[in-house]
């Protein structure tokens, strides 16, 4: 993918790609991730929908604004503004992991401009004591070591463990995305997750469509905290040799729950 440079009104620039035609469906990638997480389902998902794939602030080749946190409703005011910019009519939004913390936000603050939305590989809930002490753990390494410190450590951990060894070119792929994060963006994201509030009440209220996607061997964002919340509008799908990172492990089938959601 080619992302171009999109200038938003009051907010970071962010690079984005698009490809195909048809009504819009919009990407987030997850933290220390890029728009080439998606590089593998992508050209599926655009032979019927106008697909756009941004990276977040701070992330691949957007701008990485100096604050020392970045919040998810920072987040989702970016992909506000960038769905306003450009033009897009009643998108539906999926994101991974990080990706999906900022669609809650997005469908917590904006719910008149999306049709739809979904979490891939994450989670309604907030950290634990546990996971904020992880945090905090990670943005000390990446200020005393640095990024690609903090992302040969992260990287295997996304995956399930057989795929370490199956699919070698997926995961330094993963890597090598990774080692593109800012710094100091990489941090001021650590914070802002490790802030972000329990939005499970959104999954419970809102009116519109929910797609939730789950990797049966996710390490990270086990099934049962993908799946917090049950109802009718709600699809749910598991990945059944997937870790983190469905996108890069389970693409066909990914790609295909994706297309069935938006058809419905």
């Amino acid at each position: 993918m080619n992302p171009t440079k999109i200038e938003l009104p009051g907010r970071p620039s962010l690079a984005v790609d698009q490809q195909g035609a048809g009504a819009p469906l919009v990407l987030l990638h997850g933290f220390c991730g890029s728009s080439g997480y998606w590089n593998r389902i992508v050209p599926t998902l655009a032979a019927s929908r106008r697909v756009i794939v941004p990276d977040l602030r701070g992330h691949g080749r957007s701008e990485a604004p100096d604050e020392p946190v970045y919040a998810m409703e920072d987040f989702a005011d970016d992909i506000a503004a960038l769905i306003r910019t450009l033009g897009l009519t009643k998108p539906v939004v999926l994101g991974h992991s990080l990706g999906g913390y900022i669609t809650l936000a997005l469908a917590e603050r904006y719910p008149e401009l999306l049709g739809g939305f979904g979490l891939v590989h994450s989670t309604a809930l907030p950290d634990t004591e546990e996971g904020r002490a992880g945090r905090d753990k990670g943005i000390a390494t990446i200020r005393s070591e640095g990024i690609a410190a903090f992302v040969d450590g992260l990287v295997p951990k996304l995956f399930a463990p057989d795929h370490l060894a199956s699919m070698p070119e997926a995961v330094e792929d993963a890597r090598q995305i990774g080692y593109g994060t800012s710094a100091a963006g990489a941090a001021a994201t650590q914070e802002g997750m490790k802030r972000r509030p329990n939005r499970n009440r959104v999954l419970t209220e809102t009116e519109l469509p929910v797609l939730l996607v789950a990797g049966a061997k996710d390490g990270i964002i086990p099934p049962e905290k993908v799946f917090s919340v049950e109802r009718d509008s709600i699809t749910r799908v598991k990945l059944e040799s997937a870790g983190h990172m469905g996108m890069l492990e389970a693409p066909d089938a990914l790609a295909a729950a994706i297309l069935h959601f938006v058809a419905e």
